[in-house]
């Protein structure tokens, strides 16, 4: 067996499959969307099997996308989550053969609420497909599936329609990368687009600021005290001028032979790089990589120096 020659093979089925249902596409995915527009509850994905897990992501997908969505087993329906649907719902129901018992079975209640029904199914002459209000053609020929039996092709152009709904309805709905942000305060997503300075920033007494007119000593009390491995240097009107870190320490001792009762001014870094405390945290990151540095001071609309923000927070976060 050539595996390499076969995996390529059954990859091409696959996509050939997924062409196939697009030439299929009609009206019908007009009225589904409408459907799903117009739902003023959420979209109620039923499905068993293998196309239950397709089901799933669907659902998944439909939420983490602004959509309010949620699974339902068939078979756990008819024992009791039948009570998570309401009268509002538009159903979505996937069934290769639409002959699928476990879902029939749960037909009578959707009618009775008067739920709207969407078919997802390869067979359109199905007692499934009959029953519903929008019936969309995700069938394959038997040639693109192992053995001629086992679901494959058919769960992908199962999955490959529901991300294209997904996507049309997302756009419909303007959906943009700060609504997914919302959506996903715990992943590194939204930290990017969500986390502020202001969130992980060192403000107050944990700032390390110190006047122009100081001496090195009195940096380097300062900045052991806050254990930052830096201090902000700012001149008589609070303005931020300049910066030491520890690399600049390490620097200044190199150069000068007693250099701690010089003033910082003549030993700074001057115009630090810096950011304001609403900046998104991925600018400070952003920052800090571009000019190999790890500490950056926060700054107010006056320029003066209201808190520091170091690498290691951002590390902290999550966000890198």
């Amino acid at each position: 067996m050539d595996v390499k020659k076969d995996i390529i093979e059954t990859l091409k089925k696959e996509a050939q499959a997924i062409l196939e249902v697009s030439e299929k596409v009609d009206d019908n995915v007009n009225k589904a969307i409408e459907l799903i527009m117009n739902c003023k509850g959420k979209i109620v994905i039923t499905g068993i099997g293998k196309t239950g897990i397709i089901g799933r992501k669907i659902s998944a997908t439909l939420a983490s996308t602004g959509t309010p969505s949620i699974y339902l087993h068939p078979a756990e329906g008819i024992h009791g989550d039948l009570g998570m649907v309401d009268c509002k719902d538009v159903v979505v129901m996937i069934s290769n053969s639409g002959e699928t018992q476990e879902l029939i079975d749960i037909i009578p209640f959707f009618k009775k609420h008067k739920n709207s029904i969407i078919c997802l199914t390869s067979n359109c002459k199905s007692t499934l497909a009959k029953l519903s209000d929008v019936i969309i053609d995700i069938g394959v020929t038997k040639d693109f599936e192992p053995l001629g039996l086992v679901p494959m092709a058919s769960t992908t152009t199962a999955l490959s329609m529901g991300n294209a709904l997904a996507t049309i309805v997302l756009r419909l709905k303007n959906f943009q990368k700060d609504d997914f942000a919302l959506l996903h305060p715990g992943g590194i997503i939204g930290k990017r687009l969500l986390l502020k300075v202001n969130d992980i920033m060192h403000a107050k007494e944990e700032n390390p600021v110190i006047d122009s007119h100081q001496k090195l000593k009195d940096a380097i009390l300062v900045m052991t005290s806050k254990g930052l491995g830096c201090v902000s240097i700012i001149d008589d009107s609070g303005k931020l001028v300049g910066i030491i870190t520890d690399g600049d320490l390490r620097r200044i001792l190199q150069r000068y032979d007693n250099p701690l009762e010089l003033e910082v001014n003549l030993l700074m870094t001057k115009n630090p790089k810096s950011v304001t405390q609403n900046s998104l945290c991925i600018n400070a990151l952003n920052l800090m990589e571009e000019y190999a540095i790890t500490m950056i001071p926060v700054v107010d609309n006056d320029n003066k120096p209201i808190a520091m923000i170091h690498m290691h927070d951002l590390i902290k976060a999550g966000l890198v």
